[in-house]
């Protein structure tokens, strides 16, 4: 054992449910894991009444019989070890590309945190095994097809059990593929043989499209309130006006998340010059569009969906999903915890709010270039026009990608394609909505990384007359790569303002500047 580096954070885990920022430490910035003894003491009680259980010459579901289908099939004692290994290798049958690591190690560390109910059966050494792999880094090679969402994510959790059983590829902590033996090996764990009932245990959860429930919130936390900067620098440059997010308006509307959203916009446009310099009785213009007007309603929308889609989360990590499960009482009883609806529509609602979040701020975008609607600025905010395209075709990339998120909004949860012969006769499809929800927020990065840029070059043209102290930080960031002059390559550009985004770095920059906004 080396000693554990202290500038890793690390993670309790016991028998209660696990926070959110808890599994998203493990599963991005690699958190120690340290397991409650009590859980274990636990864990060990309940294993008592799945060997009595084994014991007794009548069958039970999940420990002395087959499974699914085959839920009727008694098997004899000394067959089931092979049972249980049987079931763990047909069931890791996933397709396709690698799922990213951080799912794999989220997914891992909630199907541990069931385990540690104590509602499974299984035995402390499955929990300590589990553990044990995610503190040495070692990331089971889990694929994009396979899970139907019930009974949960079989798949990717049997390819997950595979490994702690000494089988199936992985990587290590340093990302080498390699055998699951050698790297259980190389990091001193023991191979897993699974007993009776553990089989099951080890596969029979929604800790696939939880954990990325939970990585997109973690992500949608910053991304909305980000396109509030992105939005607030739009509506300067096209010399809008901060007068319709006054809070006593938004009041007689009282949806917190748009009271959340307009409170933010005030505060990122506090001290413009430019929307102080058509304040005056002398403008003109009787109302803004929709796209800058009515920010606050869609942006303020995706905030009370995110709040509504947490909610849901924290529920799902309080549960101990499984089947059969253990009751507290010494029951064991069969049940249907494992599908994953609740899960799954919200993930669906997500997509729908990151598609909608991102069709504004295409909008916006097209509006900044279109020397029609962008009072003043040159076409396309070219340098020479009729020489240069300027970001022309960066708002064709916006909008490629926006039409791929309304695509993408399509929801997956009403598409059920029975199983196990039709055993499984409805199917709640959630992997796949937490699939297509993770290409959405980081097509959503990408639409509001385009906004930065035109955003901030629009405001640079708008130049001798200055931002707001909280835009004026968030332009600062693209600005040397960003500003206007001839054309160049733009791709780069693109992309480092799309990172800005998805880092942080945007966001970071104006809570510097102007203190903490409102968050999700």
């Amino acid at each position: 054992m080396t000693l554990l580096d202290t500038s890793v954070p690390t993670v309790t885990i016991g028998a209660g449910a696990p926070s959110p920022e808890d599994v998203v430490a493990v599963a991005r910035r690699d958190a120690h894991l340290l397991i409650d003894p009590a859980a274990l003491e636990g864990m060990a009680g309940s294993r008592g009444v799945i060997e009595a259980l084994a014991a007794d010459p009548q069958p039970h579901y999940g420990v002395s019989t087959g499974f699914g289908a085959l839920a009727t099939t008694f098997i004899d004692g000394d067959r089931r070890r092979q049972l249980q290994l049987s079931l763990v290798r047909s069931h890791a049958a996933g397709a396709g590309p690698e799922v990213e690591r951080e799912v794999v190690r989220a997914l891992t560390m909630l199907r541990l945190s069931t385990l540690l109910t104590s509602r499974t059966g299984a035995r402390p050494v499955v929990a300590e095994t589990y553990a044990a792999m995610l503190n040495a880094g070692i990331t089971p090679i889990v694929h994009e097809y396979g899970s139907l969402g019930c009974s949960g994510d079989l798949a990717p959790l049997a390819h997950v059990a595979l490994a702690a059983t000494g089988e199936g590829p992985v990587r290590d902590g340093h990302g080498i593929a390699m055998g699951a033996a050698n790297a259980l090996a190389c990091a001193g764990i023991e191979p897993l043989v699974l007993e009776e009932k553990e089989g099951l245990a080890v596969i029979n959860g929604t800790d696939g499209m939880l954990g990325q429930l939970l990585l997109a919130l973690a992500d949608l936390d910053l991304m909305v309130t980000t396109a509030d900067v992105t939005a607030g620098m739009s509506i300067e440059a096209l010399l809008g006006t901060d007068a319709p997010f006054a809070a006593d308006l938004q009041a007689l509307r009282p949806h917190p998340g748009i009271g959340a959203s307009a409170h933010n916009l005030t505060r990122i446009l506090d001290g413009s010059g430019i929307v102080a310099s058509h304040r005056g009785p002398d403008c003109t213009r009787v109302q803004d569009a929709y796209s800058l007007r009515c920010a606050p309603q869609v942006g303020g929308a995706v905030r009370d969906t995110i709040a509504h889609a947490r909610l849901v989360a924290s529920r799902e990590l309080a549960a101990a999903v499984d089947n059969p499960v253990v009751t507290p009482d010494g029951r064991v009883e069969s049940n249907g915890s494992f599908h994953g609806a609740p899960v799954a529509y919200v993930l669906d609602f997500l997509a729908i709010a990151v598609a909608d979040l991102a069709s504004m701020a295409e909008r916006r975008i097209d509006r900044l270039l279109d020397p029609a609607r962008n009072h003043g600025l040159p076409p396309f905010l070219a340098h020479e026009v009729g020489v240069d395209s300027g970001l022309m075709i960066a708002q064709y990339t916006a909008a490629g990608i926006v039409s791929e998120l309304k695509r993408l909004a399509s929801p997956a949860s009403v598409d059920s394609i029975p199983s196990s012969a039709m055993q499984e006769d409805h199917v709640s499809m959630g992997w796949h909505a937490a699939r297509k929800l993770r290409t959405s927020i980081d097509g959503l990065s990408r639409v509001l990384g385009i906004e930065l840029l035109a955003a901030s070059r629009a405001q640079a043209l708008r130049a001798p007359l200055e931002p707001s102290p909280a835009t004026e930080a968030a332009a600062m960031l693209v600005s040397q790569s960003a500003g206007p002059g001839p054309d160049r390559f733009v791709a780069p550009e693109l992309e480092a303002a799309a990172s800005a985004v998805r880092d942080g770095h945007v966001l970071a920059a104006v809570e510097h500047r102007i203190g903490r906004l409102s968050h999700t």
